[in-house]
């Protein structure tokens, strides 16, 4: 993996909480076909949260050469020759022009289409600025629109009814203090706090739902969890560890994994010393928590999500989980990460939830955060819901887990019928 820089690298300081891949070239062939592959431009343009054509074109402009804007095998090429580094300073003068916010200089912007205007809609302080349209790639977005996805409509139809019920809490004198006082942006998306419109108006849909059994299967998500298992499991682990995680529980074992001091046993360990050393779970950096990871030699691998789950994140996970989307992003590559995410997700709410029962009101909240910022998609997070598991947690949990999810489920189900409807 290509080390990390900060998005804006006029700025040194180590904490900065938007990070990048550092960019890297491959230069090949010779004479008039030499050509420089730019190897990990999607990963760094989906840091931008920018589409890769734009970062494409821009250094094609910049450098006077042609490009290719839409490579089916994620080969981005600029003709000619061209150093890492010369490409990581014109990269700087693209984050300026088309990503940073004109006011508060913070990335975290959506581009917006209207009226021939290209806006930069900051989710972080709300202001809605401008791109110059004299810059030639402003003529390119304005003729190349991102198509819209399902996941778009899903949230152009959330955003309706946040408005709309926003309008008959005004109209009925309630919900706007909390909502506005604490609402707290979360990256390209943005999302309001625990309470802001959409989720009230998804818990409220909830009360009208059908009274249904959740379907159990024993299948592959199936594992023991009869208390003495979980015991005996619990009792492999080091410290203070035993009590919080339990990181045994899949049919399909990996090297180095199983019971003992494995590990993922050592990540969850440093990770909990480093946060009592730094008063705080908060105050632990992405950066060192996945250069842990690499010196293990997990960094790639699904039990590290769950190990994970369990250690950074707190009764506080609303908050946090859009600080650490970024680092989570770039482990969670396949279905089974995002089993892991889920299934981690239920063993904190259970654990955390038999002293603060209201932890399992927040599931709603949880994954539409993780929604937002790619971290499950549609596919998973439905088969998740469709059943109860004893694979991380008692059936007993698990079923409450789902059965509070119900309303996020409800929603997506319905964005999806609509976008359906929308495409005949």
């Amino acid at each position: 993996m290509a080390a990390l820089v900060n998005v804006r690298r006029d700025v040194s300081d180590p904490f900065y909480r938007y990070k990048m891949e550092r960019l890297q070239t491959k230069i090949e062939g010779k004479g008039n076909g030499i050509k420089t592959v730019v190897v990990n431009l999607s990963g760094v343009a989906q840091s931008l949260a920018r589409p890769g054509a734009y970062l494409i074109k821009y250094f094609g402009f910049e450098l006077g050469a042609q490009t290719n804007i839409d490579p089916p095998d994620d080969r981005w090429i600029i003709n000619g020759a061209h150093e890492a580094s010369k490409l990581q300073e014109l990269l700087d003068g693209f984050i300026g022009k088309f990503v940073l916010c004109k006011k508060c200089k913070n990335p975290e912007t959506a581009v917006e289409i209207k009226d021939g205007r290209i806006l930069l809609d900051c989710k972080a302080c709300g202001q809605r600025t401008e791109v110059d349209l004299r810059l030639k790639l402003s003529g390119f977005i304005l003729k190349n629109v991102p198509k819209k996805t399902k996941k778009d409509k899903a949230e152009r139809k959330a955003a309706r009814r946040a408005k709309q019920n926003g309008k008959g809490d005004k109209e009925n004198g309630s919900g706007g203090d909390d909502a506005s006082d604490q609402a707290s942006p979360i990256g390209d998306k943005g999302i309001e706090s625990d309470d802001d419109a959409l989720t009230r108006k998804i818990k409220t849909e909830a009360q009208v739902l059908e009274t249904k059994a959740v379907e159990v299967k024993d299948d592959e998500w199936a594992v023991d969890m009869s208390a003495e298992a979980v015991k005996a499991r619990q009792q492999q682990l080091p410290g203070e560890f035993k009590q919080k995680l339990v990181l045994n529980g899949d049919d399909e074992d990996e090297e180095g994994e199983g019971g003992g001091n494995t590990v993922y046993d050592q990540l969850g360990t440093w990770i909990q010393e480093q946060a009592e050393t730094k008063d705080g779970i908060d105050n632990v950096d992405d950066v060192d928590i996945y250069i842990k990871a690499k010196e293990l030699g997990i960094e790639s691998k699904h039990r590290t999500v769950l190990v994970l789950v369990q250690t950074i994140f707190d009764e506080n996970i609303c908050a946090q989980i859009s600080k650490r989307a970024p680092m989570l992003k770039r482990i969670v590559s396949s279905e089974r990460h995002e089993k892991a995410l889920l299934g981690g997700t239920e063993r904190l709410i259970g654990q955390l939830g038999k002293d603060h029962p209201e932890m399992y009101d927040k599931i709603v909240k949880i994954l539409q955060l993780y929604y937002h910022h790619d971290l499950i998609s549609e596919e998973v997070v439905t088969k998740w819901g469709s059943k109860a598991s004893k694979k991380y947690v008692d059936l007993s949990t698990s079923k409450k887990v789902r059965k509070a999810a119900e309303p996020f489920l409800k929603w997506l189900a319905e964005a999806e019928e609509e976008s359906e409807e929308e495409s005949e």
